[in-house]
């Protein structure tokens, strides 16, 4: 039987009931006063469901409230499925696809789409890597510039020889644990400043550090316990160990769900989708998240990130 017949995902109280069970495991909380005594469930044919009264503030109050939820009209049940259906999808699922699954607008359907993101979005990691670890790192470049540049960002102008090349495309700095967890980031421009700090910030300088022969990396290598890199101009790829395929795997992965699913994405929106796919891979089956623990995780991330429309058309 499949896990989308659980009823929570078909009853609006029961989808209630399991969102407050995961958000409140230990009993409702008011998000207004933080009050968790004196708080009753409201009924009645007219009182909404899922609906609590703290009698500390005397207001009421539902799970939404601070969370990716708060001030939505989609009934809870669509959004537990929106959620698993993003959690399960390999390369995501497109707003045109959830806007005929569940049957709302098109434009509810990619706002659904954001908020969810926005609860895989995990900024408590720690740094990559560790005593002795592996820690690929690498850039690569999708999709065109919001600004075109003429130049490169040494100053010096572009010449033109295909149409190959990241003149004009988004950067896109990724850094992976070797059989761990990975972290990408959209920046301005791929530059040995701007690669440097996210590096060093990022890793654990007591890991192992494996790039390709990019002077991007050259300074910064320096700094771990160890920097070994594979020359792809010449043909090279593995040595013993040492490679970079990790990284350009996830690379792969990432662009064939944006052509294949997404299609089209904004700059402005670029950090959202890295935020899924990189969600995705670090909740993972080999590391023992399946599809239903996958989801749960997100219903974990959906506090205290609130998005509104404007908001999210604005950024």
């Amino acid at each position: 039987m499949s896990v989308l017949s659980d009823k929570h995902f078909h009853d609006e109280a029961a989808a209630y009931q399991f969102v407050e069970a995961r958000i409140w495991p230990d009993g409702p909380v008011c998000p207004h006063c933080g009050g968790v005594e004196r708080i009753s469930k409201m009924g009645g044919k007219s009182t909404r469901i899922g609906t609590y009264k703290c009698y500390q503030c005397r207001k009421p109050f539902t799970v939404k409230i601070g969370t990716i939820f708060e001030a939505s009209h989609v009934p809870m049940h669509y959004w537990l499925q929106a959620i698993f259906l993003m959690a399960s999808s390999k390369k995501g699922i497109s707003s045109n696809q959830l806007h005929r699954t569940l049957g709302v607008t098109l434009k509810t359907a990619w706002f659904m789409s954001h908020r969810i993101r926005e609860a895989m979005r995990d900024g408590s990691l720690g740094p990559l890597g560790g005593n002795g670890e592996i820690v690929e790192a690498d850039e690569t470049y999708f999709g065109q510039r919001a600004d075109k540049r003429t130049t490169r960002t040494s100053g010096e102008p572009f010449i033109k020889r295909g149409k190959g090349g990241p003149s004009n495309k988004r950067a896109v700095l990724g850094l992976i644990e070797r059989g761990g967890s990975v972290r990408t980031f959209h920046v301005a421009s791929a530059t040995k400043e701007n690669v440097s700090v996210l590096v060093s910030e990022n890793i654990v300088v007591e890991s192992m550090l494996f790039t390709d022969e990019s002077r991007l990396y050259q300074t910064v290598g320096a700094a771990f316990l160890d920097h070994m890199t594979v020359k792809h101009s010449a043909g090279e790829y593995v040595r013993g160990g040492v490679h970079t395929n990790t990284i350009e795997s996830y690379f792969s992965i990432f662009k064939r769900g944006m052509r294949g699913t997404y299609q089209h994405c904004a700059e402005k929106h670029l950090h959202r989708y890295l935020a899924e796919f990189d969600f995705r891979h670090n909740k993972r089956v080999a590391l023992g998240v399946n599809d239903v623990a996958r989801a749960g995780r997100i219903l974990d991330g959906v506090v205290g990130k609130r998005l509104t429309y404007e908001t999210t058309s604005a950024r």
